[in-house]
């Protein structure tokens, strides 16, 4: 049976006083679990505080994006390396934030899982459609398109400690949900592609579900064989949401 990994994007939210009473109140109710695993990943700035106070504790540590570059002349940006020397063992790459704003194109977050695979951390790739896309029956030509960018770059023995995290963009801060089993099919047809390379690496690979987790929607989302979690957001900026997405992962 797989792990339950419940992880917080913080995305650009927080100060310093907010961060360590958010952590504060995160510790203090950790569910008791052998499954579930808790990762946080706050912005840059905050990296070394947060390392420093849940050292020792279950959560891990994980940043939001990584430079593909391993050192050098780019101002501004962060390496693996770095990422790893400051405590992260997670890094999200190609979240849809990054591809939509920021204009990651798919062959980009190649690169920046193949970075984060070279200086030792473990990426979790961010892959899902927009709603014009879902609308134009698109979803799967997307995902397809976007896990055959990494694949080509780094193959299926890159997946090996890596995390698949499924974003419907539509249903990201719209009103919109995707049902448990809308979810279910599309983290069905992500392990499926992979199982295509390599099926004991698609069995064991955790595919999380980032489309607005909540306490009361958790059970039936992580009830799904292939959902393994989630890549939370809004949720994770108060500890009493996110802890009760953890203890639902613990119940179950």
């Amino acid at each position: 049976m797989r792990d339950i990994l419940v992880a917080g994007n913080w995305k650009m939210n927080g100060d310093a006083a907010r961060n360590s009473e958010l952590l504060a109140g995160i510790l203090a109710g950790v569910p008791v679990s052998d499954r579930v695993r808790l990762l946080v990943c706050p912005p840059f700035p905050y990296l070394a505080a947060v390392a420093e106070q849940i050292a020792d504790s279950p959560v891990e540590l994980g940043a939001q994006t990584v430079s593909e570059h391993p050192s050098g002349a780019f101002t501004g940006e962060i390496s693996a390396a770095m990422l790893r020397n400051v405590g992260c063992s997670y890094v999200l790459v190609g979240h849809s934030e990054r591809r939509s704003l920021f204009g990651e194109s798919s062959d980009a977050v190649a690169a920046k899982f193949s970075a984060a695979l070279e200086g030792g951390l473990r990426p979790i790739l961010c892959v899902g459609e927009t709603l014009a896309e879902r609308e134009a029956g698109e979803t799967r030509i997307v995902i397809d398109r976007q896990l055959n960018a990494v694949l080509e770059r780094v193959g299926i023995a890159g997946f090996g400690t890596a995390v698949v995290a499924y974003e419907p963009v539509w249903a990201i801060g719209t009103g919109l949900t995707a049902t448990p089993e809308q979810a279910q099919d599309l983290h069905r047809h992500i392990r499926s592609i992979l199982a295509a390379h390599d099926a004991d690496v698609a069995e064991t690979i955790l595919i999380l579900y980032g489309g607005s987790v909540k306490g009361d929607n958790a059970a039936g989302l992580f009830s799904m064989p292939d959902i393994d979690g989630g890549l939370i957001g809004g949720a994770s900026l108060k500890a009493s949401d996110f802890l009760a997405i953890a203890t639902v992962a613990a119940s179950l």
